[in-house]
């Protein structure tokens, strides 16, 4: 299961979207910016976006504040442009926004409102917000332990491919934990996890080849 972490990943995918023909353009100006490495340029483009209201200007500053790309290393300034986009309906920084709460990072560790933000996110289909709700359910983290409400979330982002998810899931179905025991189903699982290249994948590999000798 993965930890309550916040999730470092940034992708292209998440810059684009519809905006007005100006605030596109200046948003534009700062993906290119941000794409060649001008952490400055890019924060010159977005930041009269993020104060006028632009979720997706507030998400990528509140990442560039998290992470120190262009702007020093601030947990507090980075949970602000976090809340503003997550407000907005912003599932990214919904989910960014849950893990510092789920952490204790830029403001103490507050299990029910991370489980808020990842619920808001993984009903609209974040996958890795569904992982992270799947974790809290799991463990027991702010809710009561329930291994079916975590295998319900676990399947959701395992069908979109979270390697994490499947390996997870695939553990449950060997366990019978919050599913009927079916190596076959654990099998099928770990074995889709087991295509990923990652350490996550690698897991799903080990767990593939126990499953087979039990099989």
């Amino acid at each position: 299961m993965k930890k309550l972490t916040a999730t470092t990943c940034l992708t292209i995918a998440v810059l684009l979207g519809s905006v007005g023909m100006s605030a596109s353009a200046d948003f534009q100006k700062g993906l290119t910016a941000f794409e060649s490495g001008d952490y400055a340029s890019a924060l010159h483009e977005w930041e009269p976006l993020a104060e006028q209201g632009h979720a997706r200007a507030q998400f990528i500053i509140g990442w560039m504040y998290y992470k120190g790309r262009g702007v020093p290393q601030q947990n507090k300034t980075a949970l602000k442009w976090f809340k503003l986009a997550a407000e907005q309906g912003n599932t990214h920084a919904q989910t960014f926004l849950g893990s510092m709460y789920g952490v204790g990072k830029g403001n103490p560790q507050d299990y029910k409102t991370a489980l808020k933000w990842f619920k808001l996110a993984a009903k609209k289909g974040n996958r890795i917000a569904q992982v992270k709700l799947g974790d809290m359910y799991a463990q027991g983290l702010g809710v009561p332990r329930d291994s079916k409400t975590a295998a319900k979330w676990f399947k959701l982002a395992a069908k979109q491919g979270d390697a994490g998810a499947q390996t997870g899931l695939a553990t449950m179905y060997a366990l019978g934990s919050g599913v009927s025991k079916d190596y076959i189903r654990a099998h099928m699982w770990a074995n889709l996890a087991a295509r990923k290249k990652s350490k996550l994948g690698e897991l799903g590999a080990k767990l593939r080849d126990d499953f087979e000798k039990k099989m």
